[in-house]
């Protein structure tokens, strides 16, 4: 069984700076990647951005691109992602997710992770 905790959310105001991370506990051998999604009130869980865990590469919304950066600690389970220059638009729940093994769906698909965390709320608002 694996866990994600996630942290570092919180009130900003417009223009500042976030960094979430999120840990794994539990057996990550086959860790595949980690991505952080967000849901907004009313809406529908949207992908941000995405890792490979081997090799590295990043995955990231257009929303996001030039913004926010996605990281990891391999030796640590740890993802993070930098958030610059926060928007109104970008409060949300942020959610952390994880997933194993030979993947089904695209790094970006919602659907195509195993493990969720429980989400950190993320408020930009002057």
């Amino acid at each position: 069984q694996v866990q994600l905790v996630e942290s570092g959310g919180g009130l900003v105001q417009p223009g500042g700076s976030l960094r979430l991370s999120c840990a794994a506990s539990g057996s990550a051998f086959s860790l595949n990647a980690m991505g952080w999604f967000r849901q907004a009130p009313g809406k529908e869980r949207e992908f941000v951005a995405a890792i490979s865990w081997k090799g590295g590469s990043t995955y990231s919304a257009d929303s996001a691109k030039g913004r926010f950066t996605i990281s990891r600690d391999n030796a640590k389970n740890t993802v993070y992602l930098q958030m610059n220059s926060l928007k109104p638009e970008d409060t949300a729940v942020y959610y952390c997710a994880a997933r194993f093994g030979v993947p089904r769906l695209g790094i970006t698909s919602i659907n195509g992770y195993d493990y969720w965390g429980q989400g950190t709320q993320v408020t930009v608002s002057s």
